[in-house]
C-alpha cells in the first residue's frame, strides 16, 4: 500500500513544483516586459489613447463622423415638411429652394407642387439619398406611435432554409420586394419625378419613388447611416448582419458581412499587438543568448515555454473578456475566442522559435495575421447562411449576441482544430527549444524538420505524428470549402478535390521526409520507407475518424462538404460510412508509401515521388464523390 500512496504523493509534489515554477517564470517574464518600455513611452502612449477616446467620445455625442456629410444640397424651405428630414441626414444640406440655382448650387429643389431635380448624376445620386431619408423619417414616426399594429399592419418573420441541388427556382421566386401599399405615410406629398403622395394630416413626410413598401427598395432607407457614416452599424443587430430578420417589410434586408468585417477586427487588432512582444521576447532569448540561463535551470523546457505564455494567454483572455462585454456578448463570445488568442501565441511561438531575425519574425507574425484573420472572417459572412460558417470561431461570437444558443457539438467543431492545432505547436517549439537548435543560424525550413525530429523517436511516433497533423488538415480543407463555395459546383468539385489531396498527401509525408535525415538516416531501404509509410497511412487514418464531429453540423449536407469529407470515410448515412471505413485505410497507405519512397532520397525526388501520390488520391476522390454523390 505504502509503494502507490508514495508514488501518488511524489507525482502531487513534482506537479506543485512544476506549477511554482511556471508561476515564477510567468512573474518574472512579466516584470520584464513591463521593464523594455520606459516611463516616457508609457506617459506618451497613456497620452494618444486618452485623446483618441476623448474625440472618439465627442464624436460619438455630437452624432458622429459621417463620411459623407453634406455632400448633396437639397432646396427646401423652412416651412417644408421636408426639411425636418433634410435636417437629420448627415449626407444632406439644406439650402434656400431657388430654382435659379438647380445644377448649380444644389441638386434638388422641393417646391409644395413638385421635386425639381438637375440633369446629373450626382443630382439623381442626392435624389436617392432624399428618397431613403423621407423613408427612414416615416419609419422613425410610425415607430413611435402607440398603436404598432396600425402603424405596421404587416409583419414579416424571414427563415432560411437550406437549399438543395434538387430544387429548381426560377427568377422572381423567393422572397422579392413585392407591390406592397404606398409607404408615404401621413404628411405632404409630390408627383415630380417619379414620385407621388398625398397630404394628410401628420407631421410626416411623404414619398414614393415608384416603390411599395416591401422589397429591396426599402432597405436602404430603414438601415440608416451609423456613427461612422457606414450602413448597418445600428446597435448589435445592424453590427451582426446589416438588417433584421422579423419585422415590417423595410425593415427586412438580407445578411450583410460588414458586421463579420466590425467584429473581426474588433478582436484581432488587440492580438496583433500582444503577438508583438511576445515573439520579440522568444527571439531575443536566441539572439542575445539570455536564454541559457533558464536552459541550465532545473525547469524542464515545457514549464518555461508555458511560465513565458502564460501573461500573455492572460492578457488577450482578458482583452477578449472586455471586448465581448462591451459589445453585449458573455462566456460563450470569450470561450470562442479564447482558442484563437491561444493559436495565435503558439504559432507566434514557433515563429520566433525558427527566426533568424526580427525581419523574419516580423513576416512569420504578419503571416499568421492574414491567414488567422482570413480563416475567421471569410466564413462568419455566410452565419445565418450556410454550416460552412461554423468553421470559424467568430460564428459562435455572432450566435452568441444574436441570442441563438450554441450547442457543444458546434462549440467542438468549431474550437477543436484550434485548441488541438496549438496543442500541437507548442509541442513542436519546445521540441527545439535547446541549445543546439536555440543558438545556430538555421533556416527556417531546416529548423522545421528539426522540430519535427525532435518528436520522433521510433516507427510508433511516425503514426503519432501523422494523427496529430490531423488538425491543420482539417484547417486548411475547411478554408478550401469557404473559399471555393462561391464558385460554380462544376468548378469548385474539381479544385477542392485536388487540394484536399495535396494537403493531405504532404502531412501524411512530411515528417517522414524529416526522418530520413535524422533518426531514419541510415535506414533508407525501400522495405523501411514501405513500413514507415503503411504506419503513418495509419496514424492519419485514424486520426482522420475524429472528422466525424462534422456530422453534428450538417457540413456533409452541402455539396462541397460532401466531397470533402465523403472520401474520408464520413457519409451522410452510417451504411456508406461502414463501407468506406476501410478504403481510406488502403489509400493512405499506398500514397504515403509512394511519397516515403521519394523521401529516402533527395528533396527533388520527395518532391516528385508526391505528384503520383496527389494524382492517385484525387482520383481516388473524384471516384468515390462521383458514385456516391
Amino acid at each position: 500500500m505504502s509503494g502507490p500512496r508514495e508514488r501518488l504523493r511524489s507525482a502531487v509534489d513534482d506537479a506543485l513544483s512544476g506549477l511554482r515554477s511556471v508561476v515564477r517564470i510567468a512573474r518574472w517574464e512579466t516584470s520584464r516586459s513591463a521593464g523594455v518600455v520606459d516611463r516616457q513611452t508609457a506617459i506618451l502612449g497613456l497620452v494618444a489613447l486618452l485623446l483618441a477616446g476623448a474625440v472618439g467620445g465627442a464624436a460619438m455625442a455630437t452624432g458622429g463622423v459621417a463620411l459623407d456629410r453634406d455632400v448633396y444640397r437639397i432646396g427646401v424651405g423652412d416651412d417644408s415638411p421636408y426639411h425636418e428630414v433634410v435636417r437629420e441626414s448627415p449626407a444632406l444640406a439644406a439650402r434656400p429652394p431657388d430654382l435659379d440655382r438647380l445644377g448649380r448650387g444644389v441638386e434638388v429643389v422641393v417646391r409644395p407642387d413638385r421635386f425639381y431635380v438637375a440633369d446629373s448624376t450626382k443630382a439623381r445620386a442626392a435624389l436617392s439619398t432624399f428618397r431613403s431619408a423621407v423613408r427612414r423619417h416615416n419609419l422613425n414616426a410610425m415607430r413611435n406611435e402607440r398603436n404598432e399594429s396600425a402603424a405596421f399592419p404587416v409583419v414579416v418573420t424571414l427563415r432560411y432554409a437550406e437549399q438543395t441541388p434538387d430544387e429548381d427556382l426560377t427568377a422572381g421566386s423567393g422572397a422579392a420586394g413585392g407591390s406592397g401599399s404606398d409607404s408615404g405615410g401621413a404628411g405632404t406629398g409630390s408627383d415630380g419625378d417619379g414620385s407621388d403622395g398625398d397630404g394628410g394630416d401628420g407631421g410626416g413626410a411623404g414619398f414614393d419613388a415608384g416603390s411599395g413598401s416591401g422589397g429591396a427598395g426599402a432597405t436602404g432607407g430603414s438601415a440608416g447611416d451609423g456613427p461612422l457614416g457606414v450602413p448597418g452599424f445600428g446597435g448589435v443587430g445592424g453590427l451582426l448582419g446589416g438588417g433584421g430578420s422579423s419585422g415590417s417589410p423595410a425593415d427586412i434586408s438580407p445578411p450583410f458581412p460588414f458586421g463579420a468585417l466590425v467584429l473581426a477586427f474588433v478582436f484581432f487588432i488587440p492580438m496583433n499587438f500582444v503577438i508583438q512582444p511576445y515573439g520579440s521576447s522568444i527571439l531575443n532569448e536566441r539572439i542575445n543568448r539570455r536564454g541559457e540561463l533558464l536552459l541550465v535551470a532545473p525547469v524542464s523546457p515545457s514549464a518555461i515555454v508555458a511560465g513565458k505564455t502564460l501573461p500573455y494567454l492572460a492578457l488577450l483572455v482578458g482583452i477578449t473578456a472586455v471586448v465581448a462585454l462591451a459589445i453585449g456578448g458573455g462566456p460563450v463570445s470569450i470561450a470562442a475566442v479564447a482558442p484563437i488568442a491561444t493559436l495565435y501565441l503558439a504559432a507566434t511561438f514557433v515563429g520566433g522559435m525558427f527566426a533568424r531575425s526580427f525581419k523574419e519574425l516580423t513576416f512569420v507574425t504578419v503571416s499568421i495575421s492574414v491567414f488567422l484573420t482570413s480563416y475567421a472572417f471569410v466564413p462568419a459572412i455566410f452565419t445565418n447562411v450556410t454550416p460552412i460558417a461554423l468553421i470559424s470561431p467568430l460564428t459562435l461570437v455572432v450566435h452568441d449576441l444574436q441570442g441563438t444558443g450554441v450547442t457543444a457539438a458546434q462549440y467542438a467543431f468549431s474550437t477543436g482544430p484550434f485548441y488541438v492545432g496549438s496543442a500541437v505547436l507548442f509541442l513542436l517549439g519546445v521540441g527545439v527549444y535547446r541549445e543546439e537548435d536555440m543558438f545556430t543560424q538555421r533556416p527556417v525550413p531546416l529548423k522545421f524538420l528539426d522540430a519535427l525530429n525532435s518528436r520522433i523517436s521510433g516507427r510508433r511516433s511516425v503514426a503519432v505524428l501523422s494523427a496529430l497533423s490531423i488538425p491543420f488538415v482539417f484547417i486548411a480543407e475547411l478554408l478550401a470549402i469557404a473559399v471555393l463555395f462561391v464558385l460554380p459546383v462544376e468548378v469548385s468539385i474539381p479544385l477542392l478535390l485536388v487540394a484536399v489531396a495535396a494537403v493531405e498527401e504532404v502531412a501524411k509525408s512530411v515528417h517522414l521526409y524529416a526522418g530520413f535525415r535524422g533518426p531514419f538516416a541510415g535506414r533508407r531501404g525501400w522495405k523501411m520507407a514501405l513500413a514507415l509509410g503503411a504506419l503513418s497511412g495509419l496514424g492519419f487514418f485514424l486520426g482522420e475518424k475524429l472528422t466525424a464531429i462534422v456530422q453534428f453540423v450538417g457540413l456533409p449536407n452541402l455539396t462541397l462538404g460532401r466531397a470533402a469529407f465523403t472520401s474520408a470515410g464520413v457519409a451522410a448515412t452510417p451504411a456508406v460510412g461502414l463501407l468506406l471505413l476501410l478504403a481510406p485505410l488502403a489509400l493512405h497507405a499506398t500514397t504515403t508509401s509512394i511519397a516515403s519512397l521519394g523521401a529516402t532520397r533527395d528533396r527533388t525526388a520527395y518532391l516528385s515521388a508526391l505528384v503520383p501520390a496527389i494524382a492517385v488520391h484525387a482520383a481516388y476522390n473524384l471516384a468515390v464523390v462521383s458514385t456516391l454523390g
